[in-house]
């Protein structure tokens, strides 16, 4: 649990500090992402965000080695209130009425899918086989690059409204999500013997090279949407979507069952359906960044 909550804190902070980086730098762009590391690389407050969700990463380990992926998924998500409290301190974002019934709503039914869980039924899964991750990985990754690319193509035509970023977040969510289960089966070779044989194990499981593929795109694609889109919304977005996936398909194709309570069934099943349907209700332009200002009304002729 504590490191749960130290990898909460550690991620809003780092996501904070790389979106006022990013505000600070020329526009960045996944067609240049050697322009990208060098713009970014450059910026001592952009690294220290980095070594922030980089630190998060750590304690996510440890958390896998102890709570099963569900109850996991429900504790990282509790983090989203410090994010957007960070984000409206020093960012200065503000989130519309809409958007904060929708970020209560996706608390509410991730609070139902913890409420699910029950620790002496619940287990915790070290393992699962190659194909099946594969499987799950490889089209969710194509699903990814495929919508950010989209998002892209509609965010360079001339007349288009500002957007909120909702797109960018799925997309994201999608290649952490796979990460996520990368980390999942990185955690189940950290054992406290044979540090050889499990190094040589873990080079021939498909982990490694899932969380490189993951870390490269993810990084490039990340840094561009969090510059264009305002972190308090896209970021929210990116955890739901990151959760779900990691708590639905990881608790799966790791072998950790589902609630044979039939109460407790219908709320993780309730609450899952209930994020999925707000994600997909969310507004796809930002309608206080399409307002004119008051300056610009009071210029325009009656």
């Amino acid at each position: 649990m504590a490191a749960a909550l130290l990898a909460n804190t550690l991620y809003s902070i780092g996501f904070v500090l790389e979106k006022r980086a990013l505000s600070s730098l020329p526009e960045v762009s996944i067609r240049q992402p050697a322009r990208l590391l060098r713009l970014v690389l450059g910026s001592p407050l952009w690294i220290g965000g980095s070594l922030a969700l980089f630190a998060g990463f750590g304690a996510q380990l440890i958390v896998y080695r102890t709570l099963p992926i569900a109850a996991a998924q429900g504790i990282f998500v509790s983090g989203l209130v410090l994010l957007v409290l960070l984000s409206a301190r020093l960012l200065g974002e503000e989130t519309t009425g809409r958007e904060r019934y929708a970020l209560g709503a996706i608390l509410a039914a991730l609070l139902m899918v913890v409420l699910s869980l029950d620790e002496r039924a619940d287990t915790v899964s070290q393992a699962a086989p190659y194909p099946l991750i594969l499987l799950v990985c490889v089209p969710s990754l194509a699903a990814g690059v495929w919508l950010y690319g989209s998002a892209e193509r509609r965010a360079r035509h001339r007349h288009r409204m500002p957007t909120t970023g909702v797109e960018y977040g799925v997309a994201v969510g999608l290649l952490y999500g796979v990460s996520s289960l990368a980390i999942k089966g990185v955690s189940s070779y950290l054992t406290s013997s044979g540090l050889g044989g499990a190094v040589v194990d873990l080079l021939r499981s498909p982990y490694p090279y899932l969380l490189l593929f993951t870390g490269a795109f993810g990084l490039v694609m990340s840094q561009a949407a969090l510059q264009r889109c305002r972190a308090s919304l896209i970021v929210p977005v990116c955890t739901t979507v990151t959760c779900l996936f990691t708590a639905v398909l990881g608790t799966l194709s790791f072998g950790e069952a589902l609630p044979h309570d039939p109460l407790r069934l219908s709320l993780r099943l309730a609450g899952t359906a209930l994020a999925v349907s707000v994600l997909l209700s969310m507004p796809k332009h930002d309608q206080s960044a399409a307002q004119p200002t008051v300056g610009a009304k009071e210029l325009t002729p009656p």
